[in-house]
């Protein structure tokens, strides 16, 4: 017997509060996505628990989803954003690390992600340097956006705050990074949408 098809992500949530194995297709649907942002953010080690994490906190809250949110991406983000913040020193030990690499060789992953449409080698520690010193709200919004293609009220959604906060984190956030790279580096709207 074929499992009913469930279309919508709130659909999904609800239906399985009574039904368990339906919170699967969220699972197979968003998984890839909330792991490739977190392996971004803090690496794929440590992506691989945040990601699970993520799932296993979402179904243990699912009976308290907001139905009205016909995308649970953002929820699922934010709960994701919130184990990465618990990982900052680490991430902020990263960036120091990549910070005093500068145009050396390092270990292809995080940094050249980061800096993918950047001239990747000459860029790289000046970015992580740049994206270290953000303020955590600022660069979580910024991250979201860039990384996770979340639009901005996503990121908001994500993180809790106003939409508002989360454009003005951004804008602010977008200033920084292109006034740490400076001229030096030729910056496109789309590189830090």
């Amino acid at each position: 017997m074929t499992a009913p098809t469930v279309s919508g992500d709130a659909e999904i949530v609800r239906r399985s509060v009574t039904e368990p194995e339906c919170f699967a297709a969220l699972f197979d649907r968003h998984y890839p996505a909330i792991h490739g942002y977190a392996a971004r953010r803090l690496g794929p080690v440590i992506a691989d628990d945040v990601a699970a994490e993520t799932f296993l906190i979402a179904f243990d809250r699912r009976d308290r989803y907001d139905a009205s949110r016909a995308d649970a991406r953002p929820w699922l983000y934010g709960i994701a954003s919130n184990l990465i913040a618990r990982q900052h020193r680490a991430e902020a030990r990263q960036y120091r690390a990549l910070a005093r690499a500068g145009t050396r060789d390092v270990e292809p992953g995080h940094a050249d992600r980061v800096a993918g449409r950047l001239d990747a080698q000459a860029a790289r520690g000046p970015l992580a340097k740049a994206l270290r010193r953000l303020p955590r709200g600022d660069r979580d919004v910024l991250l979201l956006v860039a990384w996770a293609d979340l639009g901005v009220q996503e990121a908001a959604d994500a993180l809790g705050i106003p939409a508002g906060t989360a454009r003005s984190r951004l804008h602010r956030a977008r200033k920084k990074i292109r006034a740490a790279l400076g001229a030096k580096f030729e910056l496109r709207e789309d590189d830090i949408r």
